[in-house]
């Protein structure tokens, strides 16, 4: 340890390989990032295959508790970050600042119940013809400025291959994002009060590139309902990531504007 509480670093469905390009930036901190249960290198051994952020919360309290150095730091994203609302909710005194980037929650949104829809639409087509149509469908369904509409619901499946996306099926059907595994994730409802009150600065961040489409929405309508104002990061819901992913985020970027939230100099 160098003497500052670590910094940790989560997310999901997504695993510890996205946060590389932020560890490299991060050099002068002691990182920590991992493999949510059954996700990335995580094998389970529970029989579970559901990825509630209560279960996910114990596991991170678990890792800080290991640490022996608290309360932690913590850049959380996506559904890491649902997993951090749900830590500091149990666990108050484990992080000291939570930057909350894009927490995909539904029932913050006064469209939660068309959302939910089209969640099951994308689903829908996992389920029947594979990965590539589940996840043009996905994108589809991530990348609607807006509210989500009867007219978005009412449109034809898009094809995958506008995205670059393969129409065979590998016959898999476990995928963590296009599955109902992570429903959890995004079904998940926060108690309001109860993060008012923790002594956890809970700071959520939205990308500046995000603010028409859902997990922007579902950042600024939550910072709304926490009584703050949503903080604008640069780039997009994976604007911390390098190319090495495919849609290539603003890493550095962001970095420099994460160390000015977490007041790191």
């Amino acid at each position: 340890m160098d003497g500052r509480p670590p910094l940790l670093m989560i997310g999901q469905p997504m695993d510890a390989s996205g946060f590389r390009a932020q560890v490299k930036l991060f050099e002068d901190r002691t990182v920590v990032t991992y493999d949510p249960r059954g996700l990335g290198r995580s094998k389970r051994k529970d029989g579970g295959v559901t990825n509630d952020p209560e279960t996910q919360a114990e596991d991170i309290h678990a890792i800080i508790e290991a640490l022996g150095v608290g309360p932690v730091q913590m850049f959380a994203s996506s559904g890491g970050a649902v997993s951090a609302l749900a830590l500091v909710t149990a666990y108050p005194e484990d992080v000291s600042i939570l930057v909350a980037h894009e927490p995909p929650i539904d029932c913050v949104l006064p469209d939660a119940q068309a959302v939910r829809r089209a969640r099951a639409a994308y689903t829908r087509e996992y389920q029947d013809k594979g990965w590539g149509a589940g996840m043009a469908a996905f994108i589809a369904m991530t990348s609607w400025e807006g509210e989500i509409t009867e007219e978005h619901l009412a449109q034809p499946a898009p094809d995958p291959t506008v995205f670059g996306l393969p129409t065979e099926d590998d016959g898999t059907r476990d995928d963590p994002l296009l599955s109902d595994r992570s429903w959890a994730v995004p079904h998940y409802e926060p108690d309001l009060e109860t993060l008012k009150a923790v002594p956890t600065r809970i700071i959520v961040a939205v990308g500046e590139e995000s603010v028409k489409v859902y997990t922007g929405r579902a950042a600024i309508a939550l910072a709304d309902q926490l009584g703050q104002q949503a903080t604008v990061f640069p780039s997009h819901h994976g604007g911390f990531m390098g190319g090495e992913f495919g849609y290539a985020g603003q890493p550095e970027a962001f970095a420099a504007r994460l160390r000015e939230v977490l007041q790191i100099n």
